[in-house]
């Protein structure tokens, strides 16, 4: 990945305050209530099937509706700290650490849709739709747990060898 798509080192720190108590929050909520936690708005929706809309009927198109956005906060908040964890750079950066970059997002992008055939072809119904929703964090997710396990594996063996 060339660097100069990095940002600085000092974005990861902010990415990490915002990534954590996402992934808090959104655990809660999957296996909570999820009614337990609304922050009701309205907000702009390009196409909707609530019935509140302005439009009337059972959808909406590029109109207002009033909605749920306490799973719209969590998501951008997970995709904003996700993001700028996995591309800040390191505090040394050279070629090594950016072949780990490089290995860490093809594996994370493999493994995903190693995850997704399996879904395809085991989950059904409305399971399968969690299944997709998930999926959309799931590539972040395992780009950033691979590439600062590696990370930690070499500087483990760098700790051994002096």
């Amino acid at each position: 990945m060339p660097s100069s798509l990095l940002l600085p080192n000092r974005y990861k720190k902010f990415g990490w305050i915002l990534l954590l108590p996402s992934v808090l929050m959104g655990i809660i909520i999957i296996f909570s209530d999820f009614d337990n936690y609304r922050i009701m708005a309205n907000v702009f929706a390009i196409i909707s099937d609530e019935r509140d809309s302005l439009f009337g009927g059972n959808f909406a198109f590029f109109g207002i509706i009033q909605a749920n956005i306490a799973n719209t906060i969590i998501g951008i908040l997970f995709i904003a700290g996700a993001l700028l964890v996995s591309f800040s750079r390191e505090e040394n950066e050279d070629e090594f650490i950016a072949n780990l970059r490089q290995t860490s997002l093809l594996w994370a992008v493999l493994v995903n849709y190693i995850l997704l055939l399996f879904a395809f072809l085991f989950i059904y119904g409305v399971f399968f739709l969690n299944v997709m929703l998930y999926n959309m964090f799931t590539i972040l997710i395992i780009f950033i747990g691979r590439f600062n396990y590696l990370l930690y594996r070499n500087n483990q063996s760098l700790a051994d060898e002096k």
